[in-house]
């Protein structure tokens, strides 16, 4: 196998391999897009659901207050 040979089998196969690890590359950085949307809607949600836990403790809170000073007088 000559130098010429070996020079074109290289380029032939960069020529296949590369507009594949490209597009590989591509769909992963959108992949990752994706999910950083979802992650980012999940944490909105969990922050809704604590600031409801935090409301909800807050008004047990006033609610066993109030019976506390109902049943001392």
């Amino acid at each position: 196998m000559n130098w010429a040979q070996v020079f074109a089998l290289i380029v032939g196969n960069m020529g296949l391999i590369l507009p594949l690890w490209l597009w590989n590359r591509a769909e992963s950085r959108n992949d990752n897009r994706h999910m950083d949307a979802k992650i980012e809607a999940h944490q909105k949600q969990i922050i809704e659901l604590i600031s409801a836990i935090k409301d909800e403790m807050k008004d047990f809170h006033g609610r066993l207050c109030a019976i506390e000073e109902k049943n001392r007088k």
